[in-house]
């Protein structure tokens, strides 16, 4: 659009070019669900998805996610799809090889490969915080797609990268299997997502911290304030405490016990 031209000849909105993105996918049934990023299809007025095949589809929006940013759509596909199957995410271990699956610069189907660099990786962006992050390489375009494990297995849907150019430097994130998994069922069940809270003001644990506490370790989410009338205050917890594991797992940082809670819906223990 510009102005100057619109004043002098008159150029009408409505002979503006649409404007169209790509991105990536993942299917995970064989009737045609399909997860991808929030991102990828927000505020679309259609989705259109491309098969490996050629064969093209419109896709209809299950639901979103814009805290978790995953999106799940669905196509009427005229045959059973092949499908990926989900892995642990929680079992996965730092150093272990995945590939990234995507269509980077729309270039179809793209693999890359690298190792797992680290887990629960925040960003200090909205929303729930825990990511994978990998070496592999990743670029505009690759966001909802794959993130495997030498199975063949879904480990992650990949989100972001950081850099200062917007191309791949070295860094990707990964959506967590396990957290997405969640997600994806309580769109297909609700519409939306049930998701529980705790009722804490948290922070990690610094060594500066955990002198003044007199902590042995320096591990743990510290409690800088307990909500009233909230679950945690029900279970007991208090200003000034440290939760160093749920369910069993380790939360020694504050993403592995966001990510701990993000699993759970409102009313389970």
């Amino acid at each position: 659009s510009n102005p100057i031209l619109e004043y002098f000849y008159g150029y009408r909105g409505d002979q503006l070019q649409e404007q169209v993105g790509t991105g990536s996918g993942v299917i995970i049934s064989e009737d045609g669900y399909i997860v991808t990023n929030n991102h990828v299809i927000q505020d679309a007025t259609e989705i259109e998805i491309t098969l490996n095949n050629k064969e093209s589809y419109t896709a209809k929006v299950i639901g979103t996610d814009s805290k978790m940013d995953i999106a799940l759509l669905k196509i009427d596909a005229k045959e059973k799809l092949p499908y990926t199957t989900f892995a642990n995410s929680d079992s996965v271990k730092i150093g272990e090889w995945v590939l990234a699956v995507g269509n980077p610069y729309n270039l179809t189907s793209t693999v890359t490969a690298g190792i797992i660099s680290a887990k629960a990786r925040n960003l200090d962006t909205s929303g729930i915080q825990s990511f994978i992050q990998t070496d592999a390489a990743v670029n505009p375009g690759n966001s909802g797609g794959a993130l495997i494990n030498q199975e063949g297995k879904l480990i992650g849907i990949n989100t972001a990268i950081a850099s200062e150019t917007g191309q791949y430097a070295g860094y990707a994130f990964a959506i967590p299997s396990n957290l997405m998994s969640k997600v994806i069922n309580d769109l297909q069940k609700y519409g939306t997502v049930q998701r529980g809270v705790l009722g804490v003001e948290i922070t990690d644990i610094d060594g500066a911290l955990a002198d003044k506490l007199g902590l042995k370790e320096v591990k743990g989410v510290y409690v800088r304030n307990v909500k009233e009338n909230s679950a945690a205050e029900d279970a007991g917890l208090k200003n000034d405490d440290v939760i160093i594991s749920a369910d069993g797992t380790e939360t020694k940082t504050t993403p592995e016990l966001q990510e701990m809670i993000g699993k759970k819906n409102p009313g389970d223990v």
